[in-house]
């Protein structure tokens, strides 16, 4: 009979100590892939995505001409208000052109005329508001920072080059030339651009113009009705099937319809409050309180069954216990196994809130993907006024044909993601902090 040693491997321990390692090596590279590809991901998303938080204007003295503005000279708002953007166009233009001559700035062949794709679309209405907003401005002279055309900041962005603006009918290589001496004589500069983050939406023609203000209030809306339906409906569901609902047929249908809920895509959410809230009750369409009420059925299921799964974790004892001492069902519950499950459930809730934040498709068949430009109202009636959302509004802007919006699309991602960050943040804080050991 041969001696097999301990310390020397019998081939299929060889082979058995091969597989481990080659199982942990499979293991490692596709921790290391999928690394990689978030990193490409993310690297993507912020190169694309942080030029859209700065912007490239235009800082210059403009003088409100009261021969154009207001030639009664009685200052009546009425009469104000018929001066249009393109009157309002014209005296930016006249106060650009004479600001280059003052300087000695040589513009070539560029007549005044053409100076116009240098200033965007935007800034006759953010002066005509100006103005209508404090008429005393009128005959005075005053210094306006306006947004330069999108042309031009997608050129100091890199959008743009000479040999595109050469085939592009909405800029030439002259503009840009003179861009160049604007921001070298010191009228023309790159600066962080709260705007992005205030601003409503804008047209096709004004991707420099466009922001997430009305997005960004609309998804807050919708999640403070989610918050003030979901939560009490689905802990109170949670608390019933869990605490004192009797096994039964009934029940155990319940268990199995809310599990299924949770895995039925989202788009079926988005069909049936079209035909619920919309087409038999008659809400308005594009309504944040619509959209809050989509996205709190498809919450529900995904706020209930962690709840349970809390109210679950609570040991029995505890139960025992209060019951033995002679507290009721109730006490017990609300006493005792509610505030021990609490940090659980409410990792849940916020968990359910970030996903509800981030759908898309629901939100399109109720119409969010409108075109809005007016901020709503606070609530209650603003959850009745139009608004957009910020996942709607990355789908909007990357139909858009400008190469600008597609910056707008990616910097508004960045905002997405840090709610989303934000808030998972917040659901592991509290999960560590009043997480309990039994």
């Amino acid at each position: 009979m041969s001696r097999v040693s301990l310390y020397q491997q019998d081939p299929r321990t060889a082979s058995r100590n091969a597989s481990e390692k080659r199982f942990r090596a499979y293991g490692l590279s596709a921790i290391i892939i999928a690394l990689l590809a978030l990193v490409w991901l993310l690297i993507s998303i912020f190169s694309n995505g942080l030029p859209a938080f700065k912007q490239t204007f235009l800082t210059y003295p403009v003088t409100l001409d009261a021969a154009i503005l207001d030639k009664t000279g009685a200052r009546d708002p009425a009469v104000l208000a018929k001066a249009t953007t393109m009157t309002y166009e014209k005296v930016l233009l006249q106060s650009l052109d004479a600001e280059i001559k003052a300087r000695g700035i040589d513009v070539g062949a560029l007549n005044p005329k053409k100076l116009g794709n240098l200033i965007s679309g935007e800034a006759p209405a953010t002066l005509r508001a100006r103005v209508l907003a404090d008429p005393s401005l009128i005959g005075q002279t005053v210094v306006v920072n306006v947004l330069a055309g999108g042309r031009i900041d997608g050129y100091f962005k890199g959008r743009v080059t000479m040999e595109s603006a050469a085939l592009d009918k909405n800029t030439s290589p002259e503009q840009l030339a003179l861009a160049e001496k604007l921001k070298a004589a010191g009228l023309l500069e790159i600066r962080l651009n709260p705007g992005f983050l205030t601003m409503p939406d804008a047209s096709d023609k004004r991707p420099e113009a466009a922001g997430l203000g009305i997005a960004i209030i609309g998804s807050l809306y919708m999640m403070a009705v989610v918050l003030l339906l979901a939560l009490p409906i689905g802990v109170a569901a949670s608390v019933y099937l869990e605490e004192f609902a009797p096994k039964n047929k009934f029940t155990d249908l319940i268990e199995v319809n809310i599990a299924n809920l949770a895995a039925v895509p989202s788009i079926v959410y988005g069909i049936l409050g079209l035909a619920i809230f919309i087409n038999m009750i008659g809400l308005p369409t594009s309504a944040p309180i619509v959209g809050g009420l989509v996205l709190t059925l498809m919450t529900l299921p995904r706020i209930i069954i962690p709840t349970r799964a809390a109210l679950k974790a609570v040991p029995p004892s505890i139960r025992d216990a209060a019951l033995g001492v002679g507290a009721s069902r109730l006490q017990t519950v609300t006493h005792h196994v509610l505030p021990l499950a609490m940090p659980g459930i409410l990792t849940g809730t916020i968990i359910g809130l970030a996903q509800a934040l981030g759908e898309t498709a629901p939100l399109l068949l109720i119409g969010m993907v409108a075109f809005v430009r007016d901020f709503p109202e606070a609530p209650p009636a603003g959850l009745f006024d139009p608004a957009a959302a910020l996942p709607v509004q990355i789908y909007n802007w990357t139909t858009r044909g400008d190469p600008g919006f597609v910056e707008r699309a990616s910097g508004a991602i960045i905002v997405l993601l840090v709610f989303l960050i934000a808030m998972n943040a917040v659901a592991i804080y509290l999960r560590r902090k009043f997480e309990r050991r039994w």
